[in-house]
């Protein structure tokens, strides 16, 4: 189930080399589970996600699943620059492609809670490893769903454990009654 919002292809771009400029050697797997941490936080605090993304419940975790194919568009095309020319995937060793930012992401497309989520995001999730940010993304919104289905709009609110979930919920459907 997809989300009731667009996807923003420009606010996505800018994301993609936001958290590559920060984070070093960041490969797909980080850019997911930064992306998704800042947008659990996100979505709590403002009702809202960083770039309108639908999460699928993949084997390691949750993963935007629009940012996933212009990850692996680029990885498609080694040694190629992203269509945006924005950036390139490498492969360094056996199946770990990384981001390489060739520009610095528009900051125009990103709002200022949208920097403080992924900043926090960075801080708390860039140094982890890929087993760790596995286990702690099995979380309950990534149970809601089942293997390699989108993670339900209601199952992603609900397991953010807030009180007002319900009039949360509600309001990502629906933010302009």
């Amino acid at each position: 189930m997809n989300p009731p919002f667009d996807f923003d292809q420009d606010a996505a771009l800018s994301t993609i080399l936001y958290i590559a400029s920060n984070v070093p050697d960041v490969g797909f797997h980080k850019i997911a589970k930064v992306l998704y941490f800042a947008d659990r936080e996100h979505v709590a605090r403002y009702g809202r996600f960083i770039c309108g993304d639908a999460y699928v419940a993949m084997k390691n975790g949750p993963v935007p699943s629009a940012i996933y194919d212009i990850l692996k568009t680029a990885r498609q095309q080694p040694d190629r620059l992203h269509e945006s020319g924005a950036f390139r995937v490498e492969e360094r060793g056996h199946n770990k492609p990384v981001v390489v930012p060739l520009q610095a992401p528009d900051l125009g497309e990103l709002s200022l809670s949208d920097l403080e989520c992924l900043d926090e995001s960075i801080r708390k999730h860039g140094h982890q490893t890929f087993d760790e940010l596995t286990e702690l993304s099995h979380d309950d919104a990534w149970r809601s769903a089942d293997e390699n289905d989108f993670i339900p709009l209601e199952g992603f609110v609900a397991s953010l454990g807030l009180e007002d979930a319900d009039a949360l919920l509600e309001y990502i459907k629906n933010p302009h009654p």
